[in-house]
């Protein structure tokens, strides 16, 4: 496995945020082993502090998607920014709960504390997600699963040390030090992130939505994908440690290792699946194979009602493994592949496009999250684990069996031939040293007309990332998405969404 070669600007980038997901990871975290003891003695039922966990993701849902849809307009750098400063703050403030001695007044001040935490840890994603497929454009999934790899490896840790410093120093000490190192993480990124300063971009701010992005058949089965993963794995947070403690007898600190092993596997196997995506293997493939990991995973951990042995721990080790490969196989390629599938289907390649999907990302993850635990506990108490986790292995199965059909049948959309500005305008005026595909073509005055708005945006928008030049925007009015329907010509490979060769009558060919 051949490290990319990235410039300085890219590794500092690539260090920041790997920093600031890990400790962010801690925070949003860290409460999970004490938090609950703490609210049971202010009165508090598990119902009422079980919600306080759940309305985190239940917030990031909703507003992931507005972040994404306005990152433009907020720029990348403040809404990263913005995020950790926020989760930092509420990490404090959740600190100084074990001060609220009434009942109400806790769970009041908990719910709030939690809903703007989730706000900025949001914020704080949405914007990673979009700023890391800008810097580094040919090495979109292996950057991401990296990145993927610190927080997870923050969510991991993030219990094990807010138990420690509980010990240590009581309710508010791990609040205190995990939040101030976050504030600092915030400082760090504030000068040393670059900035994204693209007002040619702002211009066509709002002209693509997350419904517009949904419509893409490509993108709906990787945002089916996130939700199925993220389900599986607020499944196992609600429901294993019950299932284990009642099946074997384990104590507090093996069941603590249990939950180290899906966590850890996804951690250290993610950057593999990035790498596949990037270089050798396209990413609904890679969904595939996550889809078959996780069903086999959940069905030795039940084990599987229709598996004619009875639960070991060797076994339910073996079933953990594998989840922990299929979510890093399913989370990585669903990223890589609803990103470069908006763009083959004619979104433009650029910061806004980027938002979208990192928008769509952290909202389809959120529900999953949500969903897994609440339908967990259901199952849970109705059907016993061994039959709950069916419901898990159907909704894989049933993405899975999707995304195979779309793999077979499904028609790859046309790829488009980029046309700079100097080669339309060699094109047109007739130079010996035009581009061999426009030589012998001229535009009569209606094909200079209409052609004029086109060369004005190609000459403006600059190079490289931002190469998909205006019209190839999937509401603009002279691109492919338009004029499919219209009856209009595509000659050769080369598409007429770019302005450069027209038909039916706007095209007149040198005799």
């Amino acid at each position: 496995m051949k490290l990319p070669s990235f410039t300085k600007r890219q590794w500092l980038t690539l260090v920041v945020f790997g920093v600031a997901d890990f400790c962010n990871a801690i925070c949003v975290s860290l409460q999970a082993p004490f938090y609950p003891h703490e609210a049971e003695s202010k009165g508090a039922k598990a119902t009422e502090y079980g919600l306080v966990f759940g309305v985190f993701e239940l917030v990031v849902f909703l507003v992931s998607p507005l972040y994404g849809q306005h990152l433009n307009r907020l720029g990348p750098k403040f809404l990263f920014n913005a995020g950790i400063f926020t989760v930092g703050t509420c990490a404090i403030l959740f600190g100084l709960l074990d001060r609220v001695n009434e009942h109400y007044p806790f769970i009041a001040l908990s719910f709030l504390i939690r809903i703007v935490e989730a706000m900025g840890n949001a914020a704080f994603l949405t914007a990673s997600f979009a700023m890391i497929a800008k810097e580094f454009p040919d090495n979109v999934a292996t950057t991401f699963a990296s990145l993927e790899t610190f927080f997870g490896l923050g969510l991991i840790v993030g219990p094990t040390v807010g138990g420690a410093l509980y010990e240590l120093g009581g309710y508010t000490t791990p609040f205190a030090i995990m939040g101030s190192i976050l504030f600092l993480s915030a400082v760090m990124t504030a000068f040393v992130l670059p900035s994204h300063d693209q007002a040619d971009e702002i211009a066509h701010q709002g002209t693509s939505s997350l419904l517009q992005v949904l419509r893409i058949p490509g993108v709906l089965l990787a945002a089916a994908s996130i939700i199925v993963t993220s389900t599986s794995i607020g499944f196992l947070q609600a429901t294993l440690e019950p299932h284990l403690r009642r099946t074997f007898n384990l104590s507090p600190v093996v069941l603590g290792v249990m939950f180290v092993v899906n966590g850890g596997t996804y951690a250290l196997t993610a950057p593999c699946f990035g790498w596949l995506c990037d270089s050798k293997v396209r990413p609904k493939l890679v969904t595939i194979a996550g889809c078959v990991l996780i069903i086999l995973g959940f069905s030795l951990v039940g084990p599987a009602p229709f598996l004619a042995f009875e639960p070991e721990l060797s076994v339910v080790i073996t079933g953990l493994v594998c989840h922990g490969l299929g979510i890093a196989a399913q989370l990585v390629a669903s990223f890589t592949d609803a990103l470069r599938t908006s763009i083959d289907y004619g979104f433009p390649n650029n910061l806004e496009t980027y938002g979208l999907i990192s928008g769509l990302w952290t909202s389809t993850f959120a529900l999953g999250a949500f969903i897994g635990p609440s339908m967990a506990g259901i199952l849970f108490d109705t059907v016993g684990f061994r039959h709950a986790t069916m419901f898990v292995v159907a909704l894989n199965a049933l993405v899975m069996a999707l995304v195979l059909l779309f793999v077979l049948f499904a028609r790859r959309p046309r790829s488009f031939k980029e046309v700079s500005a100097d080669e339309y305008l060699l094109g047109v005026s007739g130079s010996s040293d035009q581009p061999e595909f426009l030589q012998g073509v001229r535009p009569n005055g209606r094909a200079a007309a209409a052609a004029a708005p086109v060369l004005v945006a190609a000459a403006e928008r600059p190079p490289g990332a931002n190469g998909y030049i205006a019209a190839s925007s999937y509401k603009n009015r002279h691109g492919m998405w338009r004029r499919r329907d219209s009856g209009t010509v595509v000659i050769g490979p080369y598409s007429a969404s770019y302005g450069s060769l027209e038909s039916r009558g706007f095209l007149e060919t040198v005799a």
